[in-house]
């Protein structure tokens, strides 16, 4: 590619292109689900009825169309229009030129991203190129730990940090936020990489190192079974199974591996399920992610006066509970390091070296190409990696499906560490970035650093999205448009039972959230039942035929909602394009970083945070952009 097409001005037009788009549409984004009716949030935005909205997405046509033009309303005047808004009512007017703009200023649309095979190209074809080795005695058949989600995110991802690895003559690999440790096992296992997990949560450490002794037993297991393969063997007699050397072994630790992760609990930031992922089939994911996407849809602050920072004021969160499909994951509660005592960052210094310990004992050391360590503790750019990791040496930096700031602060860590040479970082939960330029600045405190703008060209903008449309950037299109979408029914409900709850319950205020008691419910009647229950209001002022009232009169205008949260999906992609176009701009920016691009990793239908942020600064490293 032409080094022009990603240089930093050229990313600089593209978020302005972005912005430019935003600024006229973000508002139907920003728009709350659960205030729809209460609102009317319908004739707020929109001067066409929904079922041309949800026509137009249907056909979804390819019209051409330039990005203002004029219409004519029929009384001999005409109306400016942008991007299918009318620029003086700012309500759409035009779908067909809304859906085409949202195309083009998605990242496809763009054209700014490589494709994996691509990069790897890149990587493998330049001067100080190494060929790519695998372990060929520690071959892991990934499918047997990971549900095909997580497996197809594993292969993809290591292939390009190995690649970067290569390319950058270091051996040690650094993965922020590991979770349960598939990434680094696989890393370690199957192309002989000293891996250094790092998470906060203690249980996915410790769970990280009993699913990697546990890999390394099977991976002998299958090696015996790969030599027996390779010799003369007598087929067993018609309706009998031969069971190859290793084969009962492999099996029973398949079925103890599941057993020990319905233990490991819920701490999870880089993308897996958190229940026993060996048994999750495809259609349990894709039930999942319908329940997702609705879940997202709601989290919309629903009730106004809610402390939203206290966990505690939040017992049964719809979305938080849903997380674990793929589109975005629950963050694990982390304490900085100054809010522990002394005794406690003993402690974990401590395990982390005895674990070390432990790792290069049982993996044979380095010889065996199999050292994998599992760290616990809360990382920043701040963070000394020399206090964590006392044999440090040059690395590369991963990070897969990291949440929220956690993904922007990789980035920082691979911009102020010398030792980093490269990164290649996937992030998700967009909804729990902290924006600088918040005008709440709920999320983010002055005193700290924020995770949205990173590129010190948007922040001296001074841009910021909402934390509305952030979480709107982590529905899934693709998965949408395949079906795969929303329960419209229990949006529904919700944005109605909100209509109840300022009729009769004035400024319908609570300490907690409705929850998802949709799940539970077997009628609207029953559903307004368990909220007012779970709020803790007085069920007294309502009766069965009235709560059905209020169902039956908006009925007829839930086609208004579907429309509505469809527009949403689609601007989906064009939000989550400007936050990962401010990381490669911030990349961009820096003087020693030589190569940094936008890649698709991933299938966005099983991985719809598909998009990785790479970036190389090793000396004298030039690679075409």
């Amino acid at each position: 590619m032409a080094s022009s097409i990603n240089s930093l001005e050229a990313i600089q037009k593209k978020i302005d292109a972005v912005k430019l788009f935003l600024s006229v549409s973000l508002s139907i984004a920003n728009a709350h689900t659960v205030d729809f009716y209460t609102c009317d949030v319908w004739d707020q935005f929109m001067a066409v009825p929904p079922v041309e909205v949800l026509t137009e997405i249907t056909l979804n046509g390819d019209h051409k169309r330039a990005p203002e033009r004029y219409i004519n309303h029929g009384s001999g005047t005409t109306k400016k229009i942008t991007f299918g808004f009318c620029d003086d009512s700012k309500r759409l007017v035009d779908v067909a030129e809304l859906l085409e703009a949202a195309y083009a200023h998605s990242l496809p649309g763009l054209g700014v991203c490589v494709g994996r095979t691509e990069l790897l190209q890149s990587l493998r074809h330049t001067d100080n190129a190494q060929p790519l080795e695998e372990v060929p005695a520690a071959v892991v058949e990934s499918e047997e730990f990971m549900n095909s989600k997580k497996s197809h995110e594993v292969q993809a991802m290591s292939e390009v940090v190995a690649s970067l690895a290569q390319r950058c003559r270091v051996k040690q690999v650094i993965d922020v936020g590991s979770g349960k440790g598939y990434l680094c096992s696989f890393l370690s296992l199957q192309y002989g990489l000293q891996v250094y997990g790092i998470d906060s949560s203690s249980v996915n450490t410790h769970g990280a190192q009993e699913r990697n002794r546990k890999l390394k037993k099977y991976s002998r297991a299958y090696q015996r079974h790969s030599k027996a393969n390779r010799t003369p063997t007598v087929m067993p007699p018609s309706g009998q199974k031969d069971i190859a050397p290793g084969e009962r072994e492999r099996g029973d630790m398949v079925k103890t591996s599941g057993d020990a992760e319905k233990e490991e609990g819920k701490g999870r930031r880089d993308g897996e399920a958190q229940t026993n992922t060996t048994g999750l089939t495809d259609q349990n994911e894709e039930d999942a992610m319908t329940s997702l996407t609705s879940a997202i849809l709601l989290e919309d602050n629903s009730l106004p006066g809610l402390d939203q920072s206290d966990p505690a004021s939040a017992p049964e969160d719809p979305f938080l509970s849903a997380l674990c499909v793929g589109m975005v994951e629950p963050i694990s509660p982390r304490v900085p390091p100054s809010e522990l005592s002394l005794e406690e960052r003993e402690r974990r210094k401590r395990e982390n070296l005895e674990r070390k310990a432990r790792s290069w004992v049982n993996s044979g050391g380095m010889g065996s190409g199999m050292l994998y360590s599992p760290l616990t503790s809360y990382v920043t750019a701040a963070t000394e990696l020399k206090e964590i990791i006392g044999e440090l040496e040059d690395a590369v930096m991963v990070g897969l499906h990291t949440c929220g700031d956690l993904a922007p602060s990789t980035l920082r860590m691979f911009v102020a560490k010398r030792e980093l040479l490269s990164v290649c970082s996937v992030g998700c939960c967009y909804h729990l970035l902290s924006e600088e330029f918040d005008p709440t600045r709920q999320e983010c405190p002055s005193s700290s650093v924020c995770g949205f703008p990173l590129s010190g060209y948007l922040r001296e903008q001074s841009w910021f999205c909402g934390r509305n449309a952030r979480m709107s950037a982590c529905l899934a299109l693709e998965r949408v448009a395949k079906g795969q979408g929303i329960q419209m029914e229990s949006l529904f409900y919700r944005a109605v039972l909100h209509v109840i709850l300022r009729d009769h319950y004035s400024s319908f205020k609570s300490e907690k959230r409705v929850g998802n008691v949709y799940s539970k419910a077997t009628s609207f009647v029953d559903y307004v039942w368990r909220a007012l229950r779970r709020l803790e209001l007085d069920e007294s002022k309502l009766s069965d035929s009235v709560i059905q009232g209020y169902h039956d009169t908006y009925r007829p205008r839930m086609v208004e909602m579907e429309a509505f949260n469809m527009l949403k999906v689609t601007l989906a992609p064009c939000i989550e394009g400007l936050i990962l176009l401010d990381r490669l701009c911030y990349l961009k920016e820096q003087e020693d970083v030589a190569f940094s691009t936008l890649v698709q990793l991933f299938d966005p239908l099983l991985s719809p945070r598909c998009y990785g942020v790479v970036g190389v600064k090793t000396p004298g490293m030039e690679l075409s952009e």
